[in-house]
């Protein structure tokens, strides 16, 4: 309209609707309409042909500006594959009433660590039988009656401590060494009495080192938080080369670590896979779910790993910056593209006898658009 008023006022009226409608052509926003949501398209699709599920879109958004990415222990760095390999009894009790107990009282355990116990009593051929007042302790263990009417706990050292329970020397010392061997311990409690333990190892996943490396060759920092004793967790923590970890963690206490490094201006991505991760997942900025993961923890992510590869939160990253890159770029050739072609519409430099006709506008439209598609369609090549 401005173009029109003026141009009829300072030369004549067909001179004018020629600048307006030129002008209008060149507005047209099919470039500008198409910058963001054409990436975010080509995005997606990168993302699922990556084995990543997204299904908060900003999360992706926001990972380019993580500072810290957490990582739960068994099950994510680790295969979560927890067999039995060392028992231990105290007088009075077999090897196999050790396991046969502890597996009555995990055989409805989702924990990994009580899936492994009940596993190698079943491969045993041990009989599990019934358990009545059966309670959960979040982060320490299980508790409940066998059929000797006994009540028994199997749990954590940390149940022990706070407790102040003592354990005899002779096992002592075997569960001291296999916690510096990286192992899991499970002690097997009644009426307040250490009556014997378990050891179980789990398998480090082959990608976990890797990804490590790659997130600090990002700058970004890297943290574990695990309920598993603080030998274990040392012992993981330098096998992966990890700056930091928080051991004997409960699962409410994960959401809190969580806290803890957002309230300092962290931006914060929590991996898990466990039921006791969700509270985390759902706090942090990011919440990553493998996806052999429980329902629990995928329904509380943002993300989601299919292929429950750590290596995938490096593509997650690497994603969401370059999708950041290509709507940036676009948007400023848009932009710059409208700043610099609706003046030269609209006859600025008439006098200098530089004046487009709408054909040539219609021309630099269409050019203007086809150029933001393509440079859209180059995040294809990005390699994650």
């Amino acid at each position: 309209l401005l173009t029109f008023l003026f141009w009829v006022f300072t030369k004549d009226a067909s001179f004018a609707l020629e600048r307006s409608v030129t002008v209008l052509i060149i507005a047209c926003p099919h470039a500008l309409g198409l910058a963001v949501p054409l990436v975010v398209a080509i995005s997606t699709a990168l993302s699922a042909r990556n084995g990543l599920l997204i299904r908060k879109r900003l999360a992706l958004e926001s990972a380019r500006t993580l500072d810290w990415v957490l990582f739960d222990k068994t099950g994510t760095l680790t295969k979560g594959e927890h067999g039995v390999t060392d028992i231990w009894t105290t007088q009075g009790y077999s090897k196999d009433d050790i396991l046969r107990l502890t597996a009555n009282l995990e055989q409805n355990s989702e924990h990994i660590v009580g899936k492994g116990i009940v596993k190698k009593a079943q491969e045993k051929q041990l009989s599990i039988g019934k358990i009545t007042d059966f309670s959960a302790l979040p982060g320490l263990g299980v508790r409940g009656t066998l059929e000797d009417s006994k009540t028994y706990v199997a749990t954590s050292r940390r149940y022990i401590e706070e407790n102040k329970l003592t354990v005899p020397g002779a096992l002592e010392d075997h569960i001291k060494q296999a916690a510096k061997d990286g192992k899991t311990e499970v002690y097997l409690i009644r009426d307040d009495s250490v009556v014997g333990a378990l050891a179980l190892a789990d398998v480090l996943r082959e990608e976990s080192k890797p990804t490590i490396a790659a997130l600090k060759s990002l700058g970004i920092k890297t943290a574990m938080i695990t309920g598993d004793s603080e030998d274990v967790a040392a012992y993981v923590a330098k096998q992966l080369g990890l700056e930091r970890y928080f051991a004997e963690v409960r699962p409410e206490d994960k959401a809190t670590k969580v806290k803890q490094l957002q309230a300092k201006g962290k931006s914060v991505a929590m991996v898990g896979d466990g039921v006791n991760d969700a509270p985390a997942l759902t706090q942090a900025d990011i919440g990553i779910a493998i996806g052999a993961g429980t329902d629990v923890a995928i329904k509380s992510a943002d993300i989601i790993l299919v292929k429950s590869d750590p290596r995938d939160v490096v593509k997650v990253i690497k994603l969401s910056k370059a999708t950041y890159n290509k709507m940036t770029q676009n948007l400023v050739w848009a932009t710059g593209y409208n700043v610099v072609a609706i003046p030269l519409a609209a006859g600025v430099l008439y006098k200098a006898g530089i004046v487009l006709a709408p054909a040539v506008g219609a021309i630099l439209m269409s050019v203007s658009t086809i150029i933001v598609a393509l440079n859209a369609q180059l995040l294809r090549r990005t390699q994650l």
